[in-house]
């Protein structure tokens, strides 16, 4: 009788049956009269035959007779016999997962084909605006506004994460069933393209797509790669519309150049460029022209030259209005500078209140004044430490009023001067009386005076100002000197932004106020007027100091941190 021997059973052969045979119900043994079951096959044979019976079937089984079964840690596999040293590979198998892949890749491919060429993007391409340079910024934001070219983009992001899951599941595959083979498999799975490859594919066709060909576009050296060095691919590009130094429009009859400039730019061969000459503060302006013994002078007449206008608020008070001083008044002088302002920083190089109080009233002002460099909350402005340590003191002035009016004011100059964005002053008062002597003065809280009904007398506050002066700023030039530290755009850029963001970074500190340590304004700085994040001004603060660090005598400093 010719016996045949198959295997019925589904899923792969575990090792955890092996021990015992009699629980598996695969038909070893099959004729066309009978067939037996293992289990009885194992009760025909003596014992010592046995073992080398399932041994021999499993190998017969699992490794197509080319191999010895074995079975050790959790892990099964055939021992090649010297016929057959690729037993253990499965190459039929291996060759459909590989020709799999390539299918995938291929779909991969007509898919980013289908959308170049659907409707939709040919449609968004048309209504770009030909007239001026896009930058990706520009032109993902006109995306934004395109509702059916983004559904089309969205169809083609959920097509790829399909194709993608995919692929990883074959590939999943292809590791597991080589790996005992000689040979590995050849894997290539197709990279995912972000919205950013679209953003430049945009650009490409916009400005590389010349002489039949198209290249790849560099928003950052503003060139093109094209596939032929013979034959040139790159379109006259447009100017470049924005603020400053940029044009404000092309020019009509030649978009390459510009044809009208910004506010205080000339147009000069094309490009525009200042009304007067830079300073050589590029980034941000730390001088003025006025000498010391001129600006006291303007300082003393509150010439209104030096006055900077900033808003006045407070929830508790109002100006030229009576109030009750009793309490702790709050006023607020800001520029909103974040907001309005944005190309200036200013200079605080004197304060003046005019105080008044009602006629026989024992009321003593007393004022704190904190002082917030570039913006943010309260709890990031620093004390103004009036009449201590050297520092100027509050100058009390009669004025020739019916009242009785107090000129108050605070002058800082050249030597005490630094950065402003909001000036907080608080006022609260104490009652001025007589001491047990007659010859010595003695201050109460209102709060605490002995005879409540009496009349404590109210106070006003004419007109608050702040002089100073405001001086060039130009973040976006700082943000490109942060950016080069990461993309320098040549050889040794990344030492010089370095070097001009060391200048910066001392100069600014330079003006804290007094103290034994100075305060870290440049992070302020940082934060608040170039709205980086807490990790950025960590980032940057620590590249500063590796890079002083390297410098030959330089000295760095510890600074007290002010902004969060």
């Amino acid at each position: 009788m010719e016996l045949k021997v198959t295997e019925t059973r589904t899923g792969p052969l575990g090792c955890s049956n092996y021990d015992n045979l009699d629980s598996v119900s695969s038909v070893l043994v099959q004729s066309p009269e009978n067939k037996i079951q293992l289990q009885g096959l194992q009760a025909l044979l003596p014992d010592y035959l046995q073992e080398r019976f399932v041994q021999a079937a499993l190998s017969y089984i699992a490794c197509n007779s080319e191999g010895e079964f074995i079975c050790k840690d959790n892990d099964c596999w055939c021992h090649c016999g010297p016929k057959f040293p690729e037993c253990n590979c499965p190459s039929m198998d291996i060759q459909a997962m590989e020709e799999n892949l390539l299918r995938i890749t291929e779909t991969w491919k007509a898919y980013n084909t289908d959308f170049e060429e659907s409707d939709e993007f040919k449609f968004f391409m048309k209504r770009l605006p030909l007239s001026y340079f896009l930058n990706t910024s520009t032109i993902m934001h006109l995306w934004t506004m395109d509702s059916n070219f983004q559904r089309r983009y969205e169809q083609l992001e959920n097509s790829m994460k399909q194709l993608f899951l995919k692929a990883q599941k074959i590939v999943h595959k292809l590791f597991s069933l080589s790996k005992r083979c000689h040979k590995q498999p050849l894997i290539s799975l197709p990279r995912q393209r972000t919205s950013t490859y679209w953003l430049t594919r945009i650009q490409s066709f916009l400005y590389c797509n010349e002489n039949g060909l198209l290249g790849s576009f560099s928003e950052e050296t503003h060139s093109c790669t094209c596939p032929n060095d013979q034959v040139v691919c790159t379109a006259s590009l447009p100017c470049t519309v924005g603020d400053a130094s940029a044009c404000l429009t092309c020019a009509p009859d030649n978009r390459t150049r510009c044809g009208t400039c910004n506010t205080g730019y000339m147009l000069s061969q094309g490009l525009c460029k200042p009304e007067v000459a830079e300073s050589t503060d590029h980034y941000i302006g730390f001088e003025t022209d006025l000498q010391d013994l001129e600006m006291k002078y303007l300082l003393q007449k509150t010439d209104r030259r030096i006055e900077v206008h900033a808003i006045f608020i407070s929830n508790d008070m109002r100006l030229n209005s009576w109030f009750d001083p009793s309490w702790r008044k709050r006023m607020l002088l800001t520029l909103k500078s974040n907001k309005y302002k944005s190309s200036l920083v200013h200079m605080i190089l004197g304060l003046s209140l005019q105080i008044c109080l009602t006629k026989n009233s024992t009321l003593e002002p007393v004022l704190a004044v904190y002082i917030n460099p570039f913006g943010g909350s309260h709890s990031e402005s620093w004390f103004m430490p009036v009449s201590e340590n050297s520092f100027p003191d509050w100058e009390r002035t009669r004025l020739d009023l019916p009242l009785q009016c107090y000129n108050w004011s605070l002058t800082l100059g050249n030597k005490w001067k630094t950065f402003f964005e909001t000036v907080h002053i608080y006022l609260r008062s104490r009652v001025k009386s007589s001491g047990p002597n007659g010859n010595e003065s003695i201050y109460y809280e209102p709060l605490e005076f002995i005879d409540p009904s009496r009349n404590l007398g109210y106070m006003k506050i004419n007109n608050i100002q702040v002089f100073g002066y405001s001086m060039h700023f130009d973040p976006e030039a700082i943000r490109d000197l942060i950016l080069q530290l990461d993309y320098p755009y040549t050889q040794g850029s990344q030492d010089s932004a370095l070097l001009q963001l060391l200048e910066i970074r001392d100069r600014v500190n330079k003006l804290s106020p007094p103290g034994q340590r100075r305060l870290d304004l440049f992070s302020c700085l940082l934060r608040h007027r170039l709205k980086l994040s807490t990790s950025e001004v960590v980032r940057i603060q620590s590249a500063l100091q590796a890079f002083n660090a390297k410098l030959p005598n330089t000295m760095d400093y510890d600074t007290t941190k002010l902004c969060s």
